[in-house]
C-alpha cells in the first residue's frame, strides 16, 4: 500500500529544488492550503462528516434533494432607466428561461429622493430603475403575474415608501398581500459598513428593519422579509472569512431586534434569507457557503426553535462584479462561469450571473443573454445539478470548510466583544477591518503577488471593442417629472397629506411604519415624500470620514519602486513647499467607496497628503470643498454612470469659483468611448478598473506639476 512518506517522498524529487512546504498557500483568510490533503486532515473533525442533505447543521444543504429535484432559481439583478424600459427588459427574460426577477432601483430611488430632487439630477435612471410612486411601481410590472413570478428587490435605506408601493402595486392588478413571493432586502447594516445607501441614523434604521419584519410575519407568509447581505462585503474588499463571519453577525443582531417585539423566533425566522458574493478563490467559494450553514444553524439552535426551517439557511448569490476587469473583458466571461460553478456547488438557492461588461457600462441586452445563459448551460448541459454535493466527504472541502467556519467564527466573537453589530457599527470598526483587508489585497495585485490575467500578467496590446449601455439620463428625467406632475395632479390632496400626518405621527410615537407607509402610497404619496416625513423626526445620517494608514506600503512587495517614488515626491516638495495634496470624491449619490477608499489610503502611503470628502457631495459642493483645503488635484471616483453630467458640472463650478489650476481626474467604470468627452471637458487623467495605483500616482503627480 502506497504510505504518507511514499508520496511525500515521489513529490519531493518532483519540486527538485523547490522545497516541498512552497507547495503549500496561505490564504487571505490566513488558512494553509496544502497540494494534498488525507484522511488525517479530518481526524479533528470526524465526529461532524456523517451528515447528509436537509438535515441539521444543513452543511451539505438545506433541502433533501437539491438540484436533483429542482435547479436553483435563475434570478438576474436588473433595472434600466425608466420603469417602461425595465418591464419590457424583465418580460424578455422570462421568455427567455429566467425564474424570478430582481430589482436594481437607481441612487436617487436608494437615498429617498424623488427624481425632481436638484440633488440627484445627474444619477436619475443611471444605475437601475427610477421609481418614484405607486404610478411607477405598476407600470414596472405591468402584465407580469406577480402571484406566480417571484420578485427580489435590492432596497435598503428607502425600504419602507419601496415594498409598500410594490405591495399596493400588487393589490390593484388583484394581488393579494399573501400571495406575493420574494425576498426584500432590507439590510441596514451592511449600509452602514461599506455600500452607504442609507437615510436615517443606525437606530432609528433598525426600528424599520423590525416594522417590516413584524408585518412580513403577520401579512405575508410566502416572502422574505429581510436579505442578509454579505455580497456588499466582499466586493468591499472583505477576505471570505470576514465577510462570513460580519454577514452572520448581522443575521444575528436582526434576530435579537426582532425577538424585541415579542415575536417568537418561528414566526420570522423562516422568512430570513442571505445574500452571497461569489468570487475566483473557487474552493475557497464553496467552503463558504457550506461553512455559513453550519456556523446559522448553531446560532439559530440557541433560540431553541421548534421549527426545523428557522436553522436553515437559505441564500442568493452573486458572481463578483469587482473581479471584472475591463482590461481583456471577455475573460469576463470565464471568470463568471467559473464563479457561478462555485456558487452551484455551494449549493444556492438562487443566483445572478454578472455581465462581462461591467467593468465598463452598465450591461447589454446581448451580454446580459449571456450571463443568462451561462446559467442554462449549467442547469441543462452539465449534470452538475444531479449530485447533491459532490464535495461530501472530500478530505480537502471538509477540512476547508471547517476551517473556515473556525476563523469567521473569531469574527462573530469579536463583534460580541463590541455589544453587537449596530454597536460596534457606530464605533466604525467593521468598516476599517474591511478598508485594511481591501488594501492589503490591492497592494498585493499591484505588487505581482495576486494573478489577474490581463491586468498584470499576459497583458494584451489590442482594446478589444465592446458594445455598452448608455442610459439618456436627461430623457429618463422628462419621463419621471411628467409623471410625478401627474401623480400630483390627480390625487386626492387632503387624503394624501392625512396619510403623511399619520405617518410622522408614528414615527414620532409608535406604529408600525410599514403599514402607515403603505396607507400613504395608496393615497399617492410620493417616495421623497414618504422619505421627508421620516427624516424630519429620524434625521439623514452622515457617516464619519475616516482611513486606514500604513497597510497598502507594508503590503506592497516592491519596496525599490516605492523608495524610487517617495524620492519623487520629496523632490516635488522641495520644489512647490509642500506635498502634493488631492482630494478624493465621489458625487452625486453613489456610496460605493471600496475604489476611492483604497485610492486615498494607497496614495496617503505614496506620500500625497490626501483629503476625503464626504460621501454625496453636489458638484458645487465638491468644487468649493477643494478651494476651500487648497488641494492641487481633485480625484473623482465613478461607479454609476453619472460622470458625463457630474464631472462637467464640477469642472464649471471649479472654473466659476477661480479653481482652474485644480487638476481633475476620474478614475472607475467608465466606457472608453466616454474618455474623449472627459478630456475636452478638462480632465487631466482617466484610469479604468485595475489601473496599477503607483502608475495612476505617477501620472496624477507629472499633472500636478505641469499646472505649478
Amino acid at each position: 500500500m502506497t504510505t504518507w512518506k511514499d508520496w511525500e517522498s515521489k513529490a519531493s524529487s518532483e519540486t527538485k529544488k523547490r522545497t516541498l512546504s512552497s507547495l503549500s498557500k496561505v490564504s487571505l483568510e490566513g488558512i494553509e492550503v496544502k497540494p494534498l490533503y488525507t484522511e488525517k486532515d479530518l481526524q479533528k473533525y470526524s465526529g461532524q462528516l456523517l451528515q447528509l442533505p436537509g438535515f441539521y447543521p444543513f452543511v451539505r444543504g438545506p433541502r433533501a434533494t437539491m438540484y436533483a429535484n429542482r435547479p436553483w432559481t435563475i434570478r438576474q439583478y436588473a433595472g434600466f432607466g425608466s420603469a417602461k424600459a425595465s418591464n419590457h427588459f424583465y418580460h424578455e427574460c422570462l421568455k427567455a428561461g429566467q425564474h424570478g426577477l430582481s430589482v436594481a432601483f437607481d441612487l436617487p430611488t436608494h437615498r429617498g429622493y424623488d427624481s425632481d430632487n436638484p440633488r440627484v439630477t445627474g444619477d436619475v435612471g443611471k444605475a437601475g430603475v427610477a421609481i418614484d410612486s405607486v404610478l411607477d411601481m405598476k407600470v414596472l410590472f405591468e402584465q407580469i403575474p406577480l402571484d406566480k413570478v417571484s420578485v427580489s428587490m435590492t432596497m435598503n435605506g428607502a425600504v419602507l415608501p419601496i415594498l409598500a408601493s410594490f405591495i399596493v402595486a400588487a393589490e390593484e392588478s388583484g394581488v393579494t398581500q399573501g400571495q406575493l413571493s420574494g425576498t426584500i432586502q432590507n439590510d441596514i447594516l451592511k449600509e452602514f459598513m461599506v455600500r452607504n445607501t442609507y437615510i436615517y441614523p443606525p437606530l432609528a434604521s433598525m426600528r424599520i428593519v423590525a416594522d417590516i419584519i413584524e408585518y412580513i410575519a403577520k401579512e405575508m407568509p410566502k416572502f422574505n422579509s429581510i436579505s442578509i447581505s454579505g455580497y456588499h462585503i466582499h466586493e468591499a474588499g472583505a477576505d471570505l472569512a470576514l465577510e462570513l463571519g460580519l454577514t452572520l453577525a448581522d443575521g444575528l443582531e436582526y434576530v435579537r431586534t426582532a425577538l424585541k417585539r415579542n415575536l417568537k423566533i418561528d414566526d420570522f425566522a423562516p422568512n430570513l434569507s442571505f445574500f452571497f458574493a461569489t468570487g475566483m478563490n473557487f474552493y475557497m467559494e464553496i467552503a463558504k457557503l457550506r461553512a455559513a450553514r453550519l456556523l446559522w444553524a448553531q446560532l439559530m439552535q440557541s433560540f431553541s426553535p421548534k421549527n426545523e426551517q428557522s436553522l436553515m439557511l437559505r441564500t442568493h448569490c452573486q458572481t463578483s462584479g469587482w473581479s471584472l476587469t475591463a482590461q481583456d473583458p471577455h475573460n469576463n466571461i470565464i471568470r463568471t462561469t467559473i464563479e457561478a460553478m462555485a456558487s452551484v456547488f455551494g449549493g444556492t438557492q438562487s443566483l445572478h450571473t454578472n455581465s462581462f461588461d461591467e467593468a465598463l457600462a452598465l450591461p447589454t441586452p446581448f451580454s446580459a443573454k449571456i450571463a443568462r445563459n451561462t446559467q442554462l448551460i449549467l442547469q441543462h448541459e452539465t449534470g452538475i445539478p444531479n449530485v447533491i454535493d459532490p464535495w461530501a466527504g472530500s478530505y480537502f472541502m471538509e477540512n476547508l470548510t471547517y476551517q473556515l467556519a473556525e476563523k469567521a467564527q473569531v469574527i462573530l466573537d469579536r463583534v460580541e466583544e463590541l455589544g453587537g453589530m449596530t454597536k460596534a457599527i457606530m464605533q466604525g470598526i467593521p468598516k476599517l477591518w474591511i478598508e485594511e483587508s481591501a488594501a492589503r489585497r490591492q497592494a498585493m495585485i499591484d505588487g505581482g503577488e495576486e494573478v489577474i490575467v490581463g491586468v498584470n500578467i499576459y497583458i494584451s496590446k489590442e482594446q478589444a471593442h465592446v458594445d455598452v449601455l448608455d442610459i439618456d439620463n436627461e430623457q429618463v428625467c422628462r419621463e419621471q417629472i411628467a409623471r410625478l406632475k401627474e401623480l400630483r395632479a390627480t390625487r386626492d390632496e387632503e387624503k394624501t397629506q392625512k396619510t403623511l400626518a399619520d405617518l410622522l405621527q408614528g414615527a414620532t410615537s409608535g406604529g408600525n411604519l410599514l403599514s402607515l407607509s403603505i396607507a400613504a402610497m395608496r393615497a399617492r404619496a410620493s417616495l421623497g415624500e414618504v422619505s421627508a416625513v421620516l427624516e424630519k423626526v429620524f434625521g439623514r445620517y452622515q457617516a464619519e470620514v475616516s482611513t486606514v494608514s500604513g497597510i497598502y506600503r507594508s503590503a506592497y512587495s516592491n519596496d525599490a519602486e516605492l523608495d524610487d517614488f517617495s524620492r519623487e515626491v520629496d523632490r516635488f516638495a522641495e520644489k512647490a513647499g509642500r506635498r502634493p495634496r488631492i482630494m478624493i470624491v465621489k458625487l452625486g449619490q453613489d456610496g460605493h467607496d471600496r475604489g476611492a477608499k483604497v485610492v486615498a489610503t494607497a496614495f496617503a502611503d505614496l506620500g500625497f497628503d490626501v483629503d476625503v470628502a464626504p460621501l454625496f457631495l453636489t458638484p458645487a459642493e465638491a468644487a468649493r470643498q477643494a478651494i476651500e483645503n487648497d488641494v492641487h488635484a481633485i480625484g473623482v471616483s465613478t461607479l454609476a454612470a453619472g460622470h458625463k453630467t457630474l464631472v462637467p458640472e464640477l469642472m464649471k463650478n471649479l472654473k466659476e469659483l477661480g479653481g482652474e489650476d485644480i487638476v481633475v481626474i476620474v478614475g472607475g467604470v467608465i466606457p472608453i468611448k466616454d474618455y474623449e468627452f472627459l478630456t475636452a471637458h478638462g480632465v487631466a487623467e482617466i484610469f479604468g478598473p485595475g489601473t496599477r495605483i503607483i502608475e495612476s500616482a505617477k501620472k496624477v503627480l507629472a499633472a500636478i506639476l505641469k499646472k505649478l
